[in-house]
């Protein structure tokens, strides 16, 4: 048993994350600005991580031996993290992104089309930190989401007190209206309708991974030793084709595509530019993954079950 402090987890994978801890016989503490309350057997702490002094008070003197952090977008959360839990918790998991990959956001490292991205192509150890950035201005971090987290994983992997990994994750899909970012809904919803779907001439692939996967990889991870950032994704890219083709077959209807030109607005997962990502990391130290072709039309007969009723 591990005492396990969970920032976040009110949602998605994060809730199923809290509930597969406490299963597995771990002491599990939540601490969230208290909208949604975890599940019964779970100590639950209300606190806003931006508010350094609330954050510390309400923890006291407890400690743990991992937190694992599914809400952290800016080097200044990760800051106040890292001064509150350096005397609190042997180990640290962050939960980052693919987009830290995205060669739209930041000048990395080139890497060929069709060439999985590897870890060390963005390396927190040596990524410059700007905390003075206007990261408490909501539409700014929006704009810079993928910097906020290149930004947060560099601040907590120099941070003195813990040895800290970052899991950084592919795009999240499956559990229905669980899936809160819409996308996959989104095609679901205009196959349904017959409504066009826009996408890129020279589509690139992208990967995925499902909900329950990566809430059972961070799991694992929690009570892993492995240090620094790996890549999570279930084996097989697909491109948006690849996607469109698989929700058509689960919905039943012909999908209607328009094309569009190379840095043009298209829909989720049309990508035209590369930054799929390997999980060769991940598999050497110990992790499997699904195949995404085998669980993705689950995922899409789910959404398609979530989808209003048409009106009268």
């Amino acid at each position: 048993m591990q005492r396990v402090c969970v920032i976040g987890g009110s949602r998605y994978f994060g809730k199923l994350l809290v509930k597969r801890l406490r299963a597995a016989g771990h002491r599990v503490t939540v601490i969230n600005r208290g909208s949604t309350p975890p599940p019964a057997g779970i100590e639950h702490l209300v606190a806003d991580r931006n508010d350094e002094a609330a954050l510390t008070a309400v923890l006291g003197s407890r400690t743990f031996d991992v937190v694992v952090d599914q809400v952290c977008y800016t080097p200044v959360q990760a800051a106040i993290a890292a001064r509150t839990f350096a005397d609190r918790t042997r180990r640290y998991v962050m939960t980052s992104t693919i987009e830290v990959y995205d060669p739209a956001t930041a000048a990395l490292p080139a890497v060929p089309p069709g060439t999985p991205v590897p870890e060390e192509i963005v390396d927190p150890a040596t990524w410059p930190v700007a905390a003075d950035l206007p990261w408490h201005d909501g539409a700014y971090l929006e704009a810079h989401y993928a910097e906020g987290k290149r930004q947060a994983e560099a601040v907590l992997a120099r941070a003195d007190g813990f040895e800290c990994a970052s899991v950084r994750s592919a795009h999240v899909l499956g559990g229905g209206a669980q899936e809160f970012t819409g996308r996959l809904a989104h095609y679901v919803g205009r196959i349904t309708r017959g409504e066009e779907i826009a996408v890129h001439a020279q589509a690139l692939p992208t990967v995925f991974i499902h909900y329950e996967e990566l809430a059972e990889l961070l799991l694992r991870a929690a009570a892993a030793g492995f240090t620094g950032p790996v890549n999570a994704c279930s084996d097989g890219r697909l491109d948006v084709h690849d996607l469109v083709a698989i929700t058509a077959a689960q919905v039943g209807r012909e999908a209607v595509r328009r094309t569009v030109a190379a840095g043009e607005a298209a829909s989720p997962f049309s990508f035209d530019r590369h930054y799929a990502m390997s999980n060769a990391r991940a598999k050497a130290l110990g992790f499997s993954f699904s195949r995404t072709t085998d669980w993705l039309p689950g995922a899409v007969a789910e959404a398609l079950a979530a989808e209003p009723s048409p009106t009268a």
